[in-house]
């Protein structure tokens, strides 16, 4: 009798590496994710950063490929020696629900723990179009908090935040 065995999932073969946002592949997909937010967020409520913002240097911008196949990305920011915030993370739409959100996470999350966080926080959508995000976040350990860093009080944002 055959052993059950697990089928192959897409992050089994994931390469997540250091980027340095100049590749077209990427530049489309922060511009993707970059319509995406005003599409489904008032003006004044999007967060998310662009190509110059994601290159300063206290941010730390990753992108996950497969078979030469660009498949999501996400960054750390410093705010403090001992608070980081994740920012732009986008999973391409014919993978999303694949494990690749998930994975990114994961990777920030160790990279968090490496630099000796003790805290990771991320700001995201309070409308529908977030509530995957959310409850993939809260699957991983966060928990809705108030406003950090330069953020304050808005009906379109969930700040959430876990201990790392």
């Amino acid at each position: 009798m055959l052993a059950d065995r697990k089928s192959p999932s897409v992050t089994d073969t994931l390469n997540i590496r250091t980027d340095d946002l100049t590749a077209p592949e990427v530049v489309s997909l922060l511009e993707q994710h970059l319509a995406l937010m005003f599409d489904v967020t008032p003006k004044e409520s999007v967060h998310a950063l662009n190509l110059e913002a994601l290159r300063a240097p206290d941010i730390t911008f990753w992108t996950a490929w497969q078979d030469g196949k660009l498949l999501g990305c996400g960054a750390l920011k410093e705010l403090s020696p001992d608070h980081g915030e994740i920012k732009s993370m986008h999973t391409a739409a014919r993978v999303r629900g694949k494990g690749i959100g998930a994975a990114m996470l994961v990777h920030i999350m160790e990279e968090a723990r490496s630099r000796e966080y003790e805290r990771l926080s991320l700001e995201t959508g309070s409308m529908d179009a977030f509530a995957p995000a959310r409850g993939l976040y809260e699957k991983h350990g966060f928990f809705v908090c108030g406003p950090f860093g330069s953020y304050t009080e808005d009906p379109n944002s969930v700040f959430m935040t876990r201990i790392i």
